[in-house]
């Protein structure tokens, strides 16, 4: 079934019901290739930034959980990174993440960018769903913005083929468009339903169970990826070793001192990082010291050093240092 945007007479017959129908609140996940828009879709679900988003493949590491609060449901969007084939220890522990989260979740939207032919790598992850049969899955195609209504409608036949092939149905066929908030708000009333009947599991204002000096360092990290060279996007790690409010200010002009460090791999890679005089690692200060006191409501003081953490995709003690 592919969803469009709903009908008038549709709108005020939920309207009516709205009144009698159950509370509902569980976990739905986003899969997909790498780089298919899953972060960017999450962000604009919860209407604000919970997850990191970059055109490199293979940049989200953690599952983050993404809250959305509305009268009828509450929706707790997990958002893993992409299942790939791994090429280091991160990559498979990265994968194992993706399937435990698959094995728990009350919904799985498979994310296919519309810009983008069916490959190899979705046809993979869609056979690996097609073995989870209770649970009800979406097929969402989105950056539906970069393409005309036909190759839209050719990927939208195509998705639906791949299913049937292997023996299911989508629940749903929706495309979206996270970057102009197209049909977003649809998905989010075909995903309630599909929830099982539940008071809400997180307070109202949450929007993230992610703890803060995580999503601190995923913020500097999504700094740190802007223009690096192809080879330096998985060498980057970043630990926020402190936060601490800054002891002899008034109360009304905080100051919040972080402490972070970024990891990579090799000391060549080093240079890159920090830039000619600085420049590079004081322009990743500033972008992500921004986005920081969005996220925390309060101005900070970021202090970043670079350190060199020698091959620590492929050490199982260095990623467990680093959080993994």
């Amino acid at each position: 079934m592919v969803a469009m945007s709903a009908r008038p007479n549709q709108e005020s017959a939920a309207r009516q019901t709205e009144t009698t129908s159950p509370h509902r609140a569980g976990f739905a996940c986003f899969v997909g290739r790498p780089n298919a828009g899953k972060s960017t879709l999450t962000n604009a679900l919860v209407g604000q930034k919970v997850a990191i988003t970059s055109n490199r493949p293979q940049t989200t590491r953690h599952t983050v959980r993404g809250i959305v609060h509305r009268d009828d449901a509450q929706l707790i969007l997990v958002d893993t990174p992409g299942l790939h084939k791994p090429r280091t220890l991160l990559g498979e522990r990265l994968n194992d993440v993706v399937r435990t989260t698959w094995a728990e979740v009350d919904v799985i939207g498979f994310c296919l960018p519309a810009d983008q032919k069916l490959g190899p790598g979705d046809k993979y992850i869609v056979k690996e769903l097609a073995g989870i049969r209770k649970t009800p899955k979406i097929a969402i195609i989105t950056k539906t913005d970069l393409v005309e209504s036909k190759a839209l409608a050719e990927q939208l036949l195509a998705v639906s083929a791949l299913a049937e092939e292997l023996g299911f149905e989508w629940a749903e066929i929706v495309p979206v468009s996270a970057v102009k908030d197209q049909q977003v708000s649809l998905l989010a009333d075909l995903i309630a339903p599909l929830l099982p009947e539940s008071p809400p599991l997180y307070p109202e204002g949450d929007l993230t169970d992610e703890p803060e000096m995580v999503m601190v360092a995923e913020l500097i990290r999504e700094a740190a990826l802007e223009g690096v060279r192809d080879e330096l996007p998985h060498s980057i790690a970043v630990v926020v070793e402190e936060m601490l409010p800054r002891t002899d200010r008034p109360a009304d002009k905080p100051l919040l001192d972080i402490h972070a460090n970024v990891y990579i791999e090799r000391p060549s890679q080093k240079g890159i990082i920090i830039g000619p005089k600085g420049k590079r690692l004081k322009e990743v200060g500033t972008k992500s010291r921004k986005h920081i006191e969005a996220l925390l409501g309060t101005p900070v003081f970021l202090d970043l050093h670079v350190k060199v953490a020698k091959d620590w995709q492929r050490d199982p003690k260095q990623l467990r240092k680093l959080g993994f």
